[in-house]
């Protein structure tokens, strides 16, 4: 049994270290040292509201664990122990013909852990994927960054390691699931540093995490699994359970997960015309805005901003604008740059990106507007889609082609405008600079070297040129109001760049709660961010473990091993 221990408060100049967790953790239950068994950090986060203070939860196993109990403390959680170990002899024992080996189509975050699970099991998954290997695929990025040349099957969408291979690497998620602790051990054991199991904010950076992800591909085939690359399907028999490639390249199963990311738009058009359900679900669209990274990290700690413990500061903000628009940050990146993030020909899409280290000039976040169905113009379950293709389309040409991106700095966007914004606007650029000279930084030398990250090209152009009035509207209040949170936030210096399209899906395509099936087809197993049932990384992946749960439970009730 062990007890959770929380809230052991450090100083920002306090060592972590043995020595000082055992004496906060003898402070905090009135133990000796020889009565602490082990301990682990479970979370660390900072609070900078009041002086800069880490706090930290840690587990403890004592054999005064009844004494804790009757003072208030309490019993840590169980770890999570997934289904595909316990179960592993009775699948073997089956003698599973080949039909049961799942098919995975896609191989994200939710592709890559349902694989893992199911080959953890013993099921020899099969993987299909329509772009490259991580490898060769970075190689297709940076092509496409440096020169605008884009591979419609190798991109920052498409690939081994999904979307979230080139972004930040946040593992911070809204979900609340015990499989989360199993996800980021099975990270840290492909070579994610350690920290991400305790950090409250944790972050692998894309540098990183392109190496996790072979380790993980290596697994998989290791146990069993195979993985087949440049292998795009074109559509599904499901009568029989058959997956068709290009190249009428086929693989048949009895369970076929679909994890195939927020920008299969081919295949969502495929399924919608099949008859698999699906609905309309509400998404966001907006813009990235960039700073000079110092002067986030002033703003979030002050006169400790350059401590080596604190790192590039992040931000979250949200606004409710006089529209009944809500407005927030998306994906911050502190320390990253602004990518062309395109999949399709002349359609502009793009995202932010940090590397592990978040050691760049800038910080940069998605501005999110929430988009609503009822914007979608048309009861099409697809309308969404259509709506993201209109604006990225618009994007492409606002900027003049070559996915040079539309950028537009705020003294036009703002300064502009009618009241409230330009009022805000001038009041808030004054507090900024009077906030930066108190803590001892040159705001203006800060400023002058300010530079936008986004390649190949950038084109100054105005954004209420193409994009939505509720969009430029409720971006301009929010904006002004996040520049009293965060002083400079609405320099006028400061860029806009956009379009940022892909934050989620804009369907969902309809399951069972319980058994995670199609409600329409049987065998399809809808997972993940482009099923429109995660939003990230870390809850992608939940959902692949979960959905591979769920077959592996399906073929046991099959044979009668599970009720």
């Amino acid at each position: 049994m062990k007890i959770r221990i929380n809230e052991l408060k450090f100083d920002l100049n306090e060592a972590l270290n043995e020595a000082n967790l055992y004496n906060k953790i003898m402070k905090k239950t009135k133990l000796r040292k020889e009565q602490i068994t082990t301990y682990s950090i479970i979370r660390e986060s900072i609070d900078a509201r009041k002086g800069i203070t880490f706090s930290y939860v840690v587990d403890i196993e004592t054999p005064k664990a009844g004494f804790l109990l009757q003072n208030g403390f309490n019993v840590a959680p169980e770890p999570f122990e997934p289904i595909d170990i316990t179960y592993k002899k009775s699948l073997s024992a089956l003698n599973l013909d080949s039909n049961h080996r799942p098919v995975v189509i896609g191989f994200g975050p939710a592709g890559i852990f349902a694989a893992l699970q199911l080959a953890r099991a013993g099921l020899n998954p099969i993987v299909l994927e329509m772009g490259d290997e991580v490898d060769e695929r970075q190689k297709a990025v940076e092509v496409f960054w440096e020169t605008g040349k884009l591979n419609l099957r190798s991109n920052v969408q498409f690939g081994e390691g999904g979307a979230g291979a080139f972004s930040d690497g946040k593992l911070t998620t809204r979900v609340k699931d015990q499989r989360i602790e199993f996800v980021l051990n099975y990270l840290v054991k492909a070579g994610a540093p350690p920290e991400i199991i305790y950090k409250n904010k944790p972050h692998i950076g894309t540098d990183i995490l392109c190496d996790v992800v072979k380790k993980l591909r290596q697994e998989i085939l290791s146990l069993g699994g195979d993985i087949f690359f440049n292998t795009k399907v074109t559509d599904i028999n499901f009568e029989n359970g058959e997956v068709i490639c290009e190249n009428d390249r086929t693989f048949q199963s009895r369970s076929i997960v679909l994890a195939i990311g927020h920008s299969a738009r081919d295949l969502f058009y495929k399924l919608q015309s099949q008859g698999v359900s699906m609905a309309q679900k509400p998404f966001a669209m907006g813009v990235r805005i960039e700073h000079p990274q110092k002067l986030i990290n002033v703003a979030q700690y002050g006169k400790a901003h350059s401590h080596e413990k604190l790192g590039a500061a992040e931000y979250k903000l949200t606004f409710s604008a006089s529209n009944g628009r809500s407005v927030y940050s998306f994906c911050m990146c502190p320390g990253g740059r602004v990518v062309a993030s395109a999949s399709e020909e002349n359609r502009l899409v793009i995202n932010g990106m940090s590397y592990h280290s978040r050691s760049l000039q800038n910080a940069n976040s998605a501005l999110l507007v929430n988009i609503a169905p009822s914007d979608f113009g048309s009861e099409h379950v697809l309308a969404g889609v259509d709506l993201q293709r209109k604006l990225e389309t618009l994007a492409f040409e606002a900027g003049g082609g070559g996915y040079t991106a539309p950028v537009e700095k705020l003294d036009t966007f703002l300064g502009n405008s009618s009241e409230p914004y330009s009022k805000g606007f001038a009041g808030n650029l004054k507090k900024a600079k009077d906030y930066y000279q108190l803590t001892g930084v040159d705001y203006e030398s800060e400023m002058a070297g300010y530079e936008i990250t986004y390649t190949p090209e950038v084109k100054y152009t105005a954004l209420e040129g193409f994009l939505p009035d509720y969009m430029c509207m409720a971006l301009k209040e929010a904006i002004v109001h996040f520049g009293k949170q965060i002083p400079g936030f609405d320099d006028p210096r400061v860029v806009l760049t956009a379009i940022e399209s892909r934050s989620s899906s804009p369907v969902r395509i309809i399951r069972n709660p319980e058994t995670l099936v199609s409600f329409s087809h049987n065998g399809l197993y809808p997972c993940g961010e482009g099923a429109g049932y995660a939003g990230g990384i870390t809850s992608s992946a939940v959902d692949g473990v979960r959905v591979a749960e769920e077959i592996i439970k399906d073929i046991l009730r099959e044979h009668l091993v599970l009720k």
